[in-house]
């Protein structure tokens, strides 16, 4: 594409009286140049505009630059046109000779601020609301300022409101005080220079004497206006804006409606928006209606800088009126699954000729994960073209963006990015254009008289050429983590050339000075230093330069030192919540310990018992307090608060104590309505009505004070408090007159008194009429009809009441009517007939036989109108217990809310007749068990603590038949059936008998029988259902003759059944015989490989041993037969007999160890053939009833057999194992095991141990053995002769044990054979025991030892005896004998010596066969007796050491497992 040039106009105008033609261009063109700026020049007089034209490319622009500020006296008109030629000369050449020099600029950028409105004068009294406000226009935006007496004003102290706004600014002061007399100044600047305007503003003390002021512009003789009378403007908000939710990208808009009285045309309120108390103007953002009572506020695109508290100040003369609500706003769906938020609150600092500094604040992070860091995107004004600043992720909230060009203008945005990906961006910045801020202090001004002054820079001055002179003050104005901003004083300069400046930095202690900027000079006095080391020292000088040289270096500034990184802010304290309202809560909490530079803070809720957090806001709040709205009302939360700075989130604080989300808890309101229901001339009963407000906790209390009215004096009638609103007071006077008043009280305190009641005189009551009903209560209020329900008159008249009338009344009027023609004789009435959305009263008078009595006190208003959402009770039967219900489903629920049913509206109490009551939740089910005719009529149901919702419903007989008949097909349920039970013959010749349902479950339960007799789920009648298809099948493996007869399969899922039947007799069994017959040759003879002709099956022998075994056949030489439990290979210790075709496993000592699935497979190339069987469960109880069966009936008849503990009967068996179902019983009671009844044995034979036996021992004994079918039962009399023998028998086993134990031993230590040198020492030493203590004696060759010097025989501790020989000769050689004993016996050992002389070779001496022998007793042995101890009784259910047996084994069933096993290694 040709590049196109464009043409480009400058333009300077000058107020000039001479100067009129247009310089270097048409004044055509100039005066369309002027117009495009905003002003028509050339239409104005005295005025010149000189006009250059400049090539620029790619873009249009109308660029001006300007080199004369205008600048604003006050003055004489005289002096505005006293130029003269040679000002205007110099002017020209001025611009002549600066404009090749300067760069070509947007049009917009050359206007310097001026006041098209000036600021206006004002005197006021006291308390009085004042406004001054002014227009300013320049580019860039001027910043205006204000100024009291040449003092900067303190808006934040929140007297002063300024706002700004497209140019107006305005300062507004609500309440005027004396000390606000003062001189106001407005200084409007942008980098093209500065202009002001100033007011004074005089307030008066409301009715003194006029006093003079140096800031009157009037003169002296002139009295001030007289007193300003402000009408009284009264708004009164009728419609307001709550706390709104919202989400990024949505648009709201905030509303309210108000009376403005009196309503004013040209006195109309100004309506003022604050976001958290800073002023909002009208932006793209924002949009602002006001009028007509209405005053409105749109955020049209929310972001979640507009989240904060929004408050509406209507302003008026008198005063304003406020209403405030929080704005919420969430985040917006994420470009990436949990992607963090959109930073907020962009703000751009030390903007330059190119760079600006960007801020933010960080989003909360509450669900996603942590943020790894930020993007900074720019976008240059008048383009669509976002470009990323920085090539990695920022950590800090803060970021230098380097590049810029100067005078070029900017939007600027930051993105978030964690683990996750990038996040949305956040709104754009204000547009912020790249200029040396300094620029307008190097301006010079010149005075040419009239009200303007030429200003140019100093640089333009004439002087000599010579390199300037060095900078000063230099110094940090910010400084951060890698970067510091420098700024200095340039130095006086009057050259024509251009002057710069080189910056350069040392790092203490680390080498000498570096030029920062070496290749592109600074001409502005305000730089920022990049890339900086963190936490580091510096120092920095600068120099100056033009063409003639350079200057000498500044004074190096102090130690700089580089922000170093502090970390995030610690947690926050302890977190405080409080109740607030029924859906908001009030959260408080400690400032951290260590803010860090705090931003502010995040709050998070959550649940109590999830872990779903959610965040409660979603900007930064800087306080330490917050409302969390839009809770759940009655629902439990904890909450926890994160504190942030630019560094980021810190950890959470702890977490809140839980707290339930309602109405924080208040006084109740007064009762009212004190009526007089009885008195009997000494006492009157009073009713009130309960208070309309409880304050958020039930009305417990009352009390009540009386006063005589001719007294006037009040007094306490109850100490304790009343709790029903129905109470006698006693003790007052006949005739007098008393009025009351009472207290409502709740947990909080006692509220406010009621009104006084009327005026009663106590007068016994004598009438025959009955007195006034009272506690009129509504119910079922409809959009036509509501139910009326009151309570008996406590006083009844001459007679018994007979019935009640209502009477209704419009809210408004005192026109009574009747409700009913006919008096009812129940306490409550359906009225009907009502106009939909009319307010009612109603009061009811009770009858007798005398008449009808006085009317009660008329009821509260009630509103004709259904509550919305309310329902119905529902009738019905339920579908899976066949119970009759009413269900109830209520609209509105409180944490305190209760259901209380009720039969013709008294409420249900006995619950023993069947019904029940289920409540979950919002809904509440009643419940008939066994419903009668008792159970017909009308039952109603209300929900407490709610706005009256309630319903009822009518039983009627006919309805109640229908329901029973119904819950009777529930209860008794019948299984439909597509197809009944019938067969299919399969491959092997095996049967299949099926059915299928309409449907059933997976937990259906069938059993099939053959003939009567059931059948077992097994190898040989495999039974198994698919409940997808509701089939029900049973595959028997052999059929033959034996299986003639009838077919029978018995259903039942949950409580439904079915049942069907096969008779398979005759031709029709023939028939289904011979095709089975077939089918199993068939499949024989197709097969051809080796396969099992008989399956696994347990066959028990006479001999009681038990033994799988199966048949195989079609074998050859290399088929191999392997035997698995629970698929693990097992190896027999005889192999299988593959030639006889009969293979067996022998199941040795059969026990529960060998409980197991059990495969056999035999395999060869032709194929495999497997057959298993599930040795558990109910197989394993049959295998130990039939072991049981063998060996009771070949038991032997019980002996005994004595031990040295007692006496034991055994019984003789083939084989015996723990898992028998045995019973031993005495006297046909039966033994338990314990520590005297041993029960237990061996495989050989079962015993019972009778330990230590008495004459109570004694009697029949019984062993039985329990089968499936027989006990078996021996038994022995242990008693007479028999026990007698028995017991000596016990007795002398227990004497000789006894003997054994403590006759003398020689326990260890002696040698048999020693050999010795002579003349050495022998020691021969052991150690002995015994109980008494045994004698020891030593011999030697059958000779009595004595002894003497040389033997020496020593007995120590009765221990440790030894025989010690001095000097051994060869005659101390033979055989020695120590004999060890006591009266119950004891022993000798034998010990060999043998002495050698020196120098022989040692002998080699043998032991004798028998070196020991045993002693017996030397007279009767008697067992010493010691006093028997209370033997202590064995725990309850203990285990014994033969526990009894019970029928069902504890082996588990096994499951089926794979046909082919893992072989074992």
């Amino acid at each position: 594409m040709r590049e196109r040039q464009h043409s480009t106009w400058v333009i300077f105008c000058f107020s000039s009286a001479g100067f009129s033609q247009a310089g270097r261009g048409s004044s055509t063109a100039a005066s369309r140049s002027c117009i495009l700026l905003g002003f028509d020049f050339l239409k104005l007089p005295n005025m010149a505009a000189v006009i250059i034209r400049h090539k620029h490319f790619d873009q249009e622009y109308l660029t001006t630059e300007s080199k004369c500020i205008a600048r604003e006296y006050s003055s004489s008109v005289a002096e505005e046109v006293k130029y003269q030629y040679q000002t205007q000369k110099r002017v020209h050449q001025v611009v002549e000779r600066k404009m090749p020099e300067k760069y070509i600029r947007e049009e917009s950028m050359i206007r310097g601020p001026a006041f098209v409105v000036r600021l206006r004068s004002h005197t006021v009294f006291e308390k009085s609301a004042i406004k001054l406000f002014c227009t300013v226009e320049g580019y860039p935006t001027p910043h205006v300022k204000w100024f009291k007496d040449d003092v900067i004003l303190d808006v934040s102290s929140g007297k002063y409101f300024v706002e700004s706004n497209a140019g107006f600014h305005s300062l507004t002061i609500l309440k005027c005080a004396t000390d606000d007399t003062a001189m106001y100044t407005a200084v409007a600047s942008n980098s093209h220079g500065q202009a002001s305007s100033q007011a004074s503003i005089i307030v008066k003390r409301c009715r003194e004497e006029e006093k003079s002021t140096p800031y009157s512009w009037m003169p002296y003789q002139y009295a001030i206006l007289p007193e300003i009378k402000y009408t009284k403007i009264n708004i009164t908000f009728l419609e307001t804006f709550d706390v709104t939710f919202g989400k990024e990208g949505d648009k709201v808009t905030l509303s309210c409606k108000m009376t403005i009285s009196p309503n004013l045309a040209n006195l109309q309120p100004e309506a003022l928006w604050y976001r958290d108390e800073h002023l909002l103007k009208e932006s793209k953002w924002v949009k602002m209606e006001s009028g007509g009572g209405v005053a409105k506020l749109t955020l049209t695109q929310l972001a979640k800088d507009d989240e904060g508290l929004y408050t509406l100040r209507m302003m008026t003369k008198g005063g304003d009126a406020v209403h405030r609500a929080y704005v919420y706003v969430d985040d917006g769906p994420p470009p990436v699954p949990r992607a963090p938020g959109a930073p907020m609150d962009i703000k751009i600092h030390d903007a330059n000729r190119d760079y600006v500094i960007v801020s933010w604040k960080p989003p909360n992070t509450t669900t996603e994960g942590p943020i790894i860091g930020y993007f900074v995107d720019r976008c240059e004004v008048g383009t669509e073209n976002w470009v990323q600043c920085n090539d990695s992720p920022v950590k800090i909230c803060k970021y230098p963006v380097q590049g810029l060009f100067e005078g070029h203008s900017y939007y600027f945005r930051v993105r978030a990015v964690n683990s996750h990906g990038i996040g949305k961006p956040s709104r754009m910045s204000e547009p912020i254009a790249a200029l040396d801020p300094t620029e307008f202090e190097r301006l010079h001004a010149t005075k040419l008289g009239g009200r303007l002054d030429v200003v140019t820079y100093y640089d333009d001055l004439e002087a000599e050429g010579k390199a300037p002179g060095p900078p000063s003050k230099v110094c940090a104005s910010e400084t951060d983590r890698t970067y510091v901003v420098l700024s200095w004083v340039s130095p006086v300069y009057h050259s024509k050339a251009p002057m710069w400046y080189y910056i350069e930095k040392l790092q203490v202690g680390a080498g000498s000075w570096q030029r920062v900027n070496t290749k592109v000079p600074i001409r502005s006095p305000r730089y920022a230093v990049f890339d900086l080391s963190e936490g580091k020292d510096y120092l920095f000088r600068v120099l100056s330069a033009n063409i003639y040289g350079i200057s000498e270096p500044s004074e190096p500034t102090s130690t700089i030192t580089t922000l170093q990184l502090k970390g995030v802010p610690s947690a926050p304290g302890q977190v405080v919540a409080t109740r607030e309202t029924d859906t908001s809560v009030l959260i408080q909490w400690a400032p951290p310990k260590d803010p860090n530079n705090l931003i502010g803070y995040y709050i998070d809720s959550c649940v109590k018992g999830s872990k779903d957090w959610a965040s409660a806001n979603h900007k930064p709040h800087k306080h330490t307090r917050f409302v969390v709205h839009g809770l759940t009302t009655g629902e439990s939360y904890v909450f926890r608060v994160q504190a942030i700075n630019e560094l980021g989130l810190s950890d959470e604080s702890q977490e809140s104590a839980p707290l339930s989300v309602r109405a924080a808890l208040k006084l109740p309101s007064s009762p009212y309505d004190i009526s007089l229901l009885y008195c009997d001339g000494e006492s009157m009963v009073l009713n009130w009505k309960q208070p309309i407000h409880s304050g958020g906790a039930e009305v417990t209390d009352y009390y009540i004070d009386k006063c005589n009215v001719a007294k006037k004096t009040w007094k306490e009638v109850n100490i304790p408090p009343v709790k029903e609103r129905l109470h006698k007071v006693g003790g007052l006077t006949a005739g007098s007159v008393y009025q009351f008043r009472v207290y409502g009280a709740n947990v909080v305190g006692v509220g406010d008194p009621s009104t006084a009641s009327p005026s009663f005189r106590c007068d016994a009551w004598t009438m025959s009429e009955p007195g006034p009903a009272y506690d009129l209560t509504f119910t079922e209020v409809r959009d036509d009809s509501l139910v009326v329900e009151w309570k008996p008159p406590v006083y009844n008249g001459a007679s018994a009441v007979t019935g009640y009338f209502i009477e209704k009344c419009k809210k408004g009027s005192d026109s009574w009517s009747k409700v009913n023609e006919s008096s009812v004789d129940h306490c409550y009435l359906k009225v009907k007939g009502l106009e939909t959305g009319t307010s009612y009263l109603f009061r009811v008078r009770a009858e007798n036989a005398k008449g009808v009595g006085m009317a009660s006190t008329p009821s509260d208003p009630v509103c004709v109108r259904a509550l919305p959402g309310i329902q119905e009770i529902q009738c019905g039967v339920d579908e899976q217990s066949g119970d009759i219900y009413l269900s109830f489903e209520s609209c509105q629920m409180m944490e305190k809310s209760k259901f209380v049913w009720k039969k013709s509206y008294q409420e249900i109490t006995d619950f023993s007749k069947g019904i029940a009551v289920k409540t979950s939740g919002s809904n509440s089910t009643l419940l008939f068990k066994n419903p009668d005719k008792e159970d017909l009529g009308t039952f109603s149901v209300s929900v407490t603590h709610t706005d009256g919702v309630s319903a009822s419903y009518k039983i009627s007989a006919e309805e109640l038949e229908k329901m029973l008949a119904i819950s009777y097909d529930i209860r008794n349920p019948i299984i439909p059936l597509k197809t009944e039970l019938a067969y299919k013959i399969l491959e092997r010749g095996r049967m299949r008998f099926w059915l299928q349902a309409e449907g059933i479950s997976s937990s259906v339960t069938y059993k099939f029988f053959a003939n009567n007799k059931e059948l077992v789920n097994c190898e040989q009648t495999k039974m198994s259902h698919d409940a997808a298809t509701g089939i029900i099948e049973m595959v028997m493996d052999h059929f033959t003759d034996d299986s003639e007869g009838t077919f029978t399969v018995q259903i039942q899922d949950g409580r439904a059944k079915a049942q069907s039947s096969l008779v398979l007799i005759g031709d029709a069994f023939k028939a289904a015989l011979a095709e089975a017959d077939y089918q199993r040759r068939e499949y024989i003879r197709v097969k051809e490989g080796p396969h099992f002709t008989e399956f696994l099956s347990v066959q028990i022998g006479d001999n009681a041993s038990v033994t799988l075994i199966c048949k195989v056949a079609n074998l050859k030489k290399e088929s191999a037969f392997h035997w698995y439990k629970d698929d693990v290979e097992v190896i027999p210790e005889v192999p299988a007999d593959l030639t006889s075709g009969v293979c067996k496993f022998p199941l040795t000592n059969f026990s529960k160890n060998d409980v197991g699935l059990y495969k056999a497979t035999i395999t060869d190339d032709r194929g495999q053939d497997v057959s298993q069987i599930d040795v558990s469960g109910k197989a394993f109880d049959d295998i130990i009833n039939e072991l049981s069966r063998i060996c009771g009936s070949s038991a032997s008849e019980l002996s005994i057999q004595c031990t040295a503990e007692g006496i034991m009967l055994q019984c003789h068996m083939k084989y015996y194992t723990e898992e028998m179902k045995i019973h031993w019983k005495q006297k046909e009671a039966k033994i338990s095991a314990s520590e005297r009844m041993r029960i237990g044995g061996n495989p050989a034979m079962a015993t019972l141990e009778v330990v230590e036996p008495t004459d109570k021992d004694k009697g029949m004994y019984t062993f039985e053995i329990v089968d499936a079918e027989k006990t078996h039962t021996r038994t022995l009399d242990l008693s007479g002769q028999l026990y007698d023998n028995a017991y000596a028998e016990f007795q002398r086993l227990k004497a000789e044990a006894y003997a054994e134990k403590n006759r003398g031993k020689v326990v260890g230590g002696l040698p048999d054979v020693v050999t010795i040198m002579e003349k050495k020492t022998l020691s021969l030493t052991c150690t002995v025991c015994g109980d008494p203590k045994p004698q020891v004696s030593w011999s030697k060759n059958d000779q009595e030892v004595e002894p003497s010097d040389q033997y020496v025989i020593a007995l120590d501790s009765g221990k440790f005896a030894s025989l010690t020989i001095k000097g051994v000769s060869m005659e101390d050689s033979g055989k020695y004998t120590m004999t060890v004993q006591n009266r119950f016996g004891g022993e000798t050992v034998d010990i060999i010596v043998s002495v050698y002389k020196h120098g022989d070779k040692i002998p080699d001496i043998k032991p004798t066969p028998s070196s020991k022998r045993i002693l017996p007793p030397t007279g009767p042995i008697v067992i010493p007796t010691t006093k028997a101890a209370t033997p202590t009784p064995a725990p309850a259910g203990g285990k014994s050491p033969a526990p009894p047996q019970s029928n069902k084994s504890s082996a588990p069933p096994r499951g089926m497992k794979s046909p082919t096993p893992p072989r074992k290694k």
